[in-house]
């Protein structure tokens, strides 16, 4: 008798379309970091106008020494310069990665909100979705925010 054939609910995507989603997966967790912390970086300097290790090891529940191995990366990588007894800059190359993790981290929540999500679940989930949604994704939901989606769905 010959084996019988593995069925799925959904057939397997194409082996190219899922390479290309598993190598997208896998660029945006390698960003994650980088974008959380120059977004950060860039919140503290508008808020308080400085960013310290302290704050930032505060708020990303991390150790200060971790937050230094980490800044030592981004100024290598030309997105921050530390300057002694006066805090952590962003380079204007940082500011602009900041900026724009900024802008998928608002669409993304005024996204969740206009779906019902809690606020709490809100700025959980924002925060992961944010680094891994396409431009493509993102732009179909700026377009659904823009015909009034938190409107629909009160109506249903």
């Amino acid at each position: 008798m010959p084996p019988r054939p593995h069925t799925t609910a959904t057939a397997l995507p194409a082996a190219e379309t899922q390479s290309e989603s598993f190598k997208a997966n896998r660029e945006a967790r390698r960003k994650v970091l980088i974008e959380d912390y120059v977004e950060l970086i860039s919140d503290l300097l508008a808020e308080a106008q400085e960013a310290r290790q302290v704050d930032i090891a505060a708020r990303l529940g991390v150790s200060q020494p971790t937050v230094a191995k980490m800044l030592a990366r981004l100024v290598a990588d030309g997105l921050v310069l530390q300057k002694p007894y006066r805090g952590i800059f962003l380079t204007p190359e940082g500011e602009k990665l900041a900026e724009m993790a900024r802008s998928r981290h608002r669409i993304v929540e005024s996204f969740l909100r206009a779906l019902g999500v809690s606020e709490d679940q809100v700025l959980i989930d924002a925060e992961g979705i944010e680094h891994y949604v396409s431009a493509d994704t993102l732009a179909a939901f700026q377009k659904a925010l823009d015909g009034d989606l938190a409107t629909f769905m009160k109506s249903l």
